[in-house]
C-alpha cells in the first residue's frame, strides 16, 4: 500500500515531505504543441483515413485515428514500447492531445493494431507523406535533390527477413531513407542481404513520376553515395531527364586518369607539411557504359597517404562546386536519419511480422514530420535548427498540472519553466494562420 506522506531528511531547519496529493500532473505537456501541428497539417487525420479498419464499427471502443495519434504521439514524446501505454493511456496530456477525455487503448489493442498493417497500408502512408511535400510548397521550385542512403537497424530475435550483414557485424535490416531537403518522402524496410542500391531504382521512378504530375518544369537531381552507382540506373536518368551525383568507388583504370593531378597534390603536401585537397574534372567512360561521363575526383594527400574520392555527375560545372557545394550536401541527410534512428525509435523492428516492423518504422517517419513541420512554424527562434531529442527535450518534456471539469482544460505549468518568453507562435487558427504573438507554450 502506498503511504499517505513520505518524509525525507531536513534541508537545514525545514523538514520535507511529499504526499500524492498534487491531482494529475503530466511530464508530457508539450504534446499539446504537436496537437496543434497536426490539427493544422491533418497528418494523422488523413493516415487513419486511408487505411483499412476491418473491425466491426458496434464493437469498437477505440477509434482508428485515436489510436493512431496515440502512437505517433508516443514515439514523439520518447516512449518506444507499446508496453508504455499501460501507464500512458492514463496521461491526461496524451488523452487531450489525441482528441480524447478517456482512457486510451492499451498495449494489446495497440498491438493488435499493428499487426493487421499489411502492404497496402504501407503504400498508402507513404502516398501521403508525397502529398504532404507536395503541399508544403505554394509554387513549384525549380530544382529537388532527392537523397537516398541506407542504414542499419539491428535485431535480435527471430524476425523474418533477418540477415549477418558482414559490414556492420550484426544481425539487422537495412532501411532505405529518401529525403527531400528536410522532408522525409521514403522509409523503407528491406533485408541486409543485398546491396544499397536494392529496389532504389524502382523506387526513384515512382516519386519522378508521382512528382511530375504536380511539378512538369522541376528539375529533379538523384544523389547517393558509391553503394547506388549502378549503370542501368543512371542510364534510366539519362533518359528520363533526371540529373544525378553518385559516388562511385576508386578503380584503377580511375586512378591511372589522376595520376599527374595526384603528384601535384603529393608534392604540394610535401612542401607545405599540411593535408592538401583539390578536385579534378573529367571524362570517363567505363565498359558497360554506352557513352562517356563526367568524373570529378577529390585528391587529397596527408599524413596518412593519399585518399581520392570519385563522383559521377550529369552536370557540366565547377568540380569544387560539384563535390564540395554540391555532392557534400548530401551528408545533412545523416542528421535526419539520427533523428529517427536514435531519437524516434525507428529501430524498434522487433515484431515477427514483416509489415508491422515496416509500419513502425513509418510511424516513426510520421512522428519526424510533426517535429519537421513545428521546426517550419518556429522559424527565426532557437528551435528552427534543433534535433527532435532537442525538441523532446525542451518543448515536449514539460511538466503541468492538468485540471478538467466540464467547460475547460487548465494546463498548469511551472513559472520557472526556461524558456517561456521565448518568442514565437503558439496558437495555430484554421487555415494554418498564427493568430497573436504569445508565449511559446500556452494552451
Amino acid at each position: 500500500m502506498v503511504p499517505e506522506k513520505l518524509t525525507f531528511s531536513p534541508l537545514s531547519r525545514r523538514q520535507i515531505e511529499a504526499d500524492f496529493s498534487g491531482g494529475h500532473i503530466t511530464s508530457d505537456a508539450g504534446l499539446l504543441l504537436l496537437r496543434e501541428v497536426d490539427k493544422q497539417h491533418q497528418l494523422t487525420q488523413r493516415l487513419a483515413t486511408v487505411l483499412n479498419d476491418a473491425r466491426n464499427p458496434v464493437l469498437v471502443r477505440h477509434k482508428l485515428q485515436t489510436m493512431i495519434r496515440q502512437r505517433v504521439f508516443g514515439v514523439a514524446a520518447g516512449y518506444e514500447d507499446l508496453n508504455d501505454h499501460e501507464a500512458l493511456r492514463a496521461d491526461q496530456a496524451l488523452q487531450t492531445a489525441t482528441g480524447e477525455d478517456a482512457i486510451l487503448a492499451g498495449k494489446s489493442t495497440l498491438c493488435r493494431m499493428e499487426q493487421r498493417m499489411d502492404r497496402q497500408a504501407v503504400v498508402k502512408a507513404h502516398e501521403l507523406l508525397w502529398h504532404h511535400f507536395i503541399e508544403q510548397h505554394e509554387t513549384p521550385p525549380k530544382e529537388i535533390v532527392l537523397d537516398f542512403d541506407g542504414t542499419d537497424v539491428p535485431v535480435h530475435g527471430d524476425q523474418p527477413g533477418k540477415f549477418f550483414n558482414a559490414y556492420y557485424d550484426h544481425h539487422c535490416y537495412f532501411p532505405l531513407y529518401v529525403f527531400c531537403g528536410r522532408h522525409l518522402l521514403v522509409s523503407y524496410l528491406r533485408t541486409s542481404n543485398r546491396s544499397d542500391s536494392r529496389h532504389s531504382w524502382a523506387i526513384l521512378a515512382l516519386l519522378v513520376k508521382f512528382i511530375r504530375q504536380y511539378w512538369p518544369d522541376t528539375r529533379i537531381v538523384f544523389r547517393g553515395d558509391s553503394g547506388f552507382y549502378r549503370p542501368r540506373l543512371l542510364s534510366w536518368c539519362d533518359r528520363n531527364q533526371v540529373d544525378y551525383l553518385v559516388g562511385i568507388s576508386k578503380n584503377s583504370r580511375l586512378l591511372k586518369e589522376v595520376d599527374a593531378p595526384s603528384m601535384l597534390v603529393r608534392k604540394a603536401h610535401n612542401e607545405l607539411g599540411e593535408k592538401v585537397s583539390a578536385t579534378y574534372r573529367f571524362q570517363y567512360q567505363a565498359r558497360t557504359w554506352k557513352h562517356p561521363r563526367w568524373v570529378v575526383a577529390r585528391l587529397e594527400e596527408g599524413e596518412l597517404g593519399a585518399n581520392p574520392r570519385f563522383i559521377i555527375s550529369s552536370r557540366y560545372d565547377d568540380g569544387v562546386k560539384l563535390y564540395y557545394e554540391q555532392y557534400c550536401a548530401r551528408g545533412d541527410m545523416e542528421n535526419r536519419i539520427k533523428d529517427q534512428q536514435l531519437c524516434l525509435f525507428a529501430d524498434r523492428t522487433s515484431s515477427t511480422r514483416w509489415w508491422t516492423n515496416q509500419w513502425r518504422l513509418l510511424l516513426s517517419g510520421f512522428a519526424y514530420t510533426l517535429f519537421e513541420r513545428l521546426r517550419a512554424h518556429l522559424k527565426k527562434t532557437p528551435f528552427e535548427r534543433m534535433s527532435a531529442s532537442n525538441l523532446r527535450l525542451k518543448l515536449i518534456k514539460v511538466g503541468a498540472v492538468i485540471i478538467r471539469n466540464t467547460r475547460r482544460i487548465r494546463v498548469l505549468m511551472s513559472d520557472a519553466y526556461p524558456y517561456k518568453d521565448e518568442p514565437g507562435p503558439t496558437q495555430w487558427g484554421k487555415g494554418g494562420r498564427v493568430s497573436g504573438q504569445q508565449k511559446l507554450i500556452s494552451y
